[in-house]
């Protein structure tokens, strides 16, 4: 079953708002209402405590009361005495009739209408003139066992408030108990809650963000994919056509580099054959003046078809770096096969090399790693003077691999450094060597590092007097086989 999505981000933030509230709204309101019910309880308990007890004193009171007219009507026999006890007797039934809401127990309602009868029956006995002392006495002593029954009727009601009021406490005690169990369940889901909505809402900006920050290093060859909210779905969709509109135009940028460069290329090799022509003298001896245009035209035509075999060799390593082929090879039979392809250059300038490599495994695309170092090397052999230094060392990392390569050359100058990664520039400095720069090399080990997720950096730390190029390469596994180092 899929539940439906919000159709957008602020839906999504009102929804994961309800469900995280819901909860604690239903938590506060029950509270609520067991708090009203609680005190209206104990209202209630109150009140009848306070009636029970006087209703009781006042049950007391008028029994007393009869009981000491009685006697007094036993001795006066008159009718002011009569009148007395009748009107004690009315006051004893109207105070039981009032009793009666407060005694819920049925055989506290037969102890009532006992006790209402009994003294009707002991009145009844002692309102006729009394001759005989012994019958007077008899009724009297009914008197006795009413009083007993009113004082079980007593009890009775006070044990009655007296469990109304462990009902009360229960109550409360079960209310806190459950106050306490939602407290405990409400908290932790409440916190799982915030954490589920707020990975919903980060994660499809997450996405956003490594996309845009995909597009800005150039990565068009992955699909840009958003999941979430409809409306942050619909804004994946157009940054993966923006992909592909980058794409297009990064192949219409290559397409036009290679095209124009070759149609550059012939009529400048009819100029650099007209201008080698003069030079030699082919065409007839030329003037001094003549000759020494004719050099600026030979020297500007050999840059400028340097310029566009750097536009042909970068446009064709762009291409080859779109595919990123990854294996596990030993880092150090790399290094070897680079630097013995580099040797000629290396004893031609008489430079001394120093390799501090170990026999790890890294799982990377071993082209790009080797075009990268090589880069690396070329540029340290051409800026090393003679007798001069150069350190290829590596190390393996908690989360990669650090590949180092320095130089005891004069370094690059402070105001250059932000610009050595940029494709076609060139320092000031005068390179060794004869063959000139092209400009690429950095731009080249950039693009290599960034392809595998890594980077290269220019380290200042004060070992080298040169250059101090830093290769890192992430994730990658680092155990070697035996079989392997034997191939490497």
């Amino acid at each position: 079953m899929r539940f439906p999505r919000p159709r957008s981000l602020n839906g999504l933030i009102l929804v994961g708002l309800g469900l995280v509230a819901a909860p604690l709204l239903l938590a506060v309101v029950w509270a609520l209402f067991s708090l009203d019910r609680l005190a209206t309880q104990s209202e209630e308990l109150m009140i009848t405590g306070v009636t029970a007890a006087e209703q009781n004193r006042l049950l007391l009171e008028h029994l007393g009361s009869l009981e000491r007219i009685a006697r007094q009507h036993v001795v006066l026999q008159n009718n002011d005495s009569r009148e007395l006890l009748e009107q004690d007797l009315v006051r004893l039934r109207e105070q039981l009739q009032a009793m009666a809401p407060l005694i819920v127990q049925a055989d506290s309602l037969a102890l009532a209408a006992d006790i209402s009868s009994s003294a009707d029956k002991a009145i009844s006995a002692i309102l006729p003139k009394q001759d005989d002392a012994a019958l007077a006495d008899k009724a009297l002593s009914q008197f006795g066992p009413l009083r007993q029954n009113v004082n079980r009727l007593t009890n009775v009601l006070s044990t009655q408030i007296q469990r109304e009021l462990n009902d009360l406490q229960a109550n409360i005690q079960r209310a806190q108990q459950i106050s306490a169990w939602q407290t405990a369940l409400l908290v932790p889901g409440t916190i799982i809650l915030v954490l589920f909505f707020t990975l919903l809402v980060t994660r499809p900006i997450r996405q956003i963000d490594e996309a845009i920050d995909q597009l800005g290093q150039s990565g068009f060859s992955q699909p840009i994919e958003i999941s979430g909210p409809t409306d942050l779905e619909k804004l994946g969709h157009q940054l993966d056509w923006l992909r592909l509109r980058l794409l297009e135009l990064a192949q219409e940028k290559n397409r036009f580099l290679r095209h124009m460069s070759h149609e550059l290329k012939t009529p400048l090799a009819n100029i650099r054959e007209g201008t080698e022509l003069l030079l030699d003298g082919t065409v007839g001896e030329l003037q001094e003046p003549q000759r020494e245009v004719t050099g600026i035209l030979r020297s500007n035509g050999l840059k400028l078809q340097q310029l566009i075999e750097n536009l042909l060799s970068f446009s064709a390593w762009q291409t080859r770096n779109e595919v990123l082929t990854r294996t596990d090879f030993p880092i150090r039979a790399l290094v070897l096969a680079v630097t013995t392809a580099q040797q000629l250059a290396l004893q031609a300038a008489k430079i001394n090399l120093e390799v501090d490599i170990k026999d790890n495994v890294i799982n990377a695309d071993r082209d790009k790693i080797r075009t990268a170092l090589d880069n690396l090397l070329s540029n340290a052999v051409k800026f090393t003077p003679e007798n001069g230094t150069v350190t290829i060392r590596g190390q393996r990392l908690d989360d990669g691999y650090l590949l180092e390569v320095a130089d005891s050359g004069p370094g690059i100058p402070a105001d250059e450094q932000p610009r050595i990664f940029e494709a076609f520039f060139q320092g000031k400095r005068e390179q060794g060597g004869q063959v000139a720069g092209t400009g690429i090399g950095l731009s080249v080990v950039l693009e290599c590092m960034q392809a595998h997720d890594g980077n290269v950096e220019l380290a200042d730390t004060g070992e080298f007097t040169g250059a101090h190029f830093r290769l890192f390469i992430p994730q990658q596994r680092m155990e070697l086989s035996p079989r392997m180092a034997a191939n490497g």
